[in-house]
């Protein structure tokens, strides 16, 4: 554990103030969800929730299934990393932190179809030209992260987008069971 050397008082409800600069280093927004856990030596651990990291196995699996098909690469993110990744593409992009890029689709909560190739960045200070399906993958109307499917050789069609929003829909409701 690496110490910051900030302290902070607990307020009358019980409640205490995450400091903006742990927040912004960790990525924690407004309205994402933490995990509260008491270690053995009776400290207190905070650790920011991804409904979607609790499934990697399963969906590292799924992408595997989808990739053995399509031959195109796969990835699945949570809304920091990517937690699932089938291709080409898996040694190097697998547990990797997501491009700010990446941040942006979760957030604007579009659906992508780019049939032409384009310079995309999937990692930070990576950047990958080629065509791509992005699908939000929500869960109780938050988006919580993304299906991708991407080609830097043949581009992607609308059936690779159809499989995506198959998936992420399947993701939504086994994650909403």
């Amino acid at each position: 554990m690496k110490a910051t050397g900030i302290f902070r008082r607990i307020d009358e409800l019980g409640r205490i103030v995450i400091p903006k600069e742990i927040r912004k280093n960790l990525h924690i927004r407004e309205g994402d969800s933490i995990e509260i856990y008491i270690t053995e030596n009776e400290e207190i651990m905070l650790r920011k929730y991804s409904s979607l990291k609790n499934i990697k196995d399963f969906a590292q699996r799924f992408t595997d299934s989808i990739y053995s098909l399509l031959k195109n690469n796969i990835l699945v993110t949570d809304k920091d990393h990517i937690i699932a990744a089938s291709g080409e593409c898996k040694k190097e992009y697998l547990e990797k932190k997501i491009d700010e890029e990446v941040t942006a689709f979760i957030e604007r909560r579009n659906n992508i179809l780019e049939k032409h190739k384009k310079e995309i960045h999937f990692l930070e200070d990576q950047k990958v030209e080629c065509t791509y399906v992005i699908e939000p993958i929500c869960v109780e109307g938050e988006v919580e992260g993304l299906f991708i499917i991407f080609s830097t050789g043949d581009p992607i069609t609308e059936t690779e987008q159809k499989i995506a929003r198959i998936a992420t829909e399947f993701f939504m409701k086994y994650l909403e069971e």
